[in-house]
């Protein structure tokens, strides 16, 4: 999930994307759109029929959108009880040796240019409450956000929806029971198309030039795709499918 944070002094609104969600979303469905459309070219240049193509596409979005949301949980899950370990560290280091986590904080403080008396009363301030001297040692020494550790399974259910997302795109032709000729034509149609949105909308969630991002994004799922065709369709030869 993506929310927008407005700025105090009326500039550009910047997307709270800590979550985890929002990146595996955006990338998940481009992920789905080029393993898919690559395993059905593969497939489908082998000259099989279209019942074993659509077979092989919907294994390969099960397992693929499991996959991804499954390997999304644990390292998401690992790098949360990372943090989580640390902040405790922290804590404890915290109550057991407060005088010497308010003199790093000084220290901090004064690498940034603070004059010494600030320092030392930014330092006083912040030590006067545990939660909040967590919170800023958090931030200051270890880079981490107490609040915003991420979701690990928001993160698996977005890479999930979204690698299936990308992954049906390519296979629709096929579901709806289109002819071999029919349906290769329009999966590729789809595919070139899904894959060109899904470029551009990279390049608007990252700031890049979205017809730079499309074209780049439709040139990897064709070179994807054409070299699993031709894979499939030397197999299909050596098989003796036609």
């Amino acid at each position: 999930m993506v929310s927008e944070v407005a700025p105090a002094h009326g500039g550009e609104v910047h997307r709270d994307i800590t979550g985890g969600g929002a990146r595996a979303s955006v990338f998940g469905i481009s992920d789905g759109l080029v393993t898919s459309v690559s395993l059905i070219l593969g497939v489908a240049g082998a000259s099989v029929a279209p019942s074993f193509v659509r077979i092989a596409g919907l294994a390969g979005l099960l397992g693929g959108a499991f996959s991804m949301a499954a390997g999304e949980y644990i390292s998401m899950r690992a790098q949360v009880e990372l943090f989580e370990r640390e902040l405790a560290i922290e804590r404890r280091e915290i109550e057991q040796y407060p005088a010497a986590e308010r003199q790093e904080l000084i220290h901090i403080y004064r690498r940034r240019g603070i004059s010494e008396t600030l320092a030392v009363r930014l330092a006083d301030d912040m030590m006067a409450d545990k939660e909040l001297a967590l919170e800023t040692h958090a931030r200051e020494e270890l880079g981490i956000d107490p609040g915003s550790l991420g979701s690990p399974v928001q993160a698996a259910v977005a890479s999930f929806v979204a690698f299936a997302t990308g992954a049906v795109i390519p296979l629709i032709p096929y579901l709806v029971g289109l002819g071999r000729s029919a349906a290769l034509v329009l999966a590729i149609a789809l595919a070139g198309t899904a894959a060109l949105v899904v470029g551009a909308l990279l390049g608007t969630f990252t700031g890049r030039n979205r017809w730079i991002s499309g074209l780049r994004s439709l040139a990897v799922a064709a070179a994807a795709g054409s070299v699993t065709f031709a894979v499939g369709a030397l197999i299909g030869v050596a098989s003796g499918h036609s």
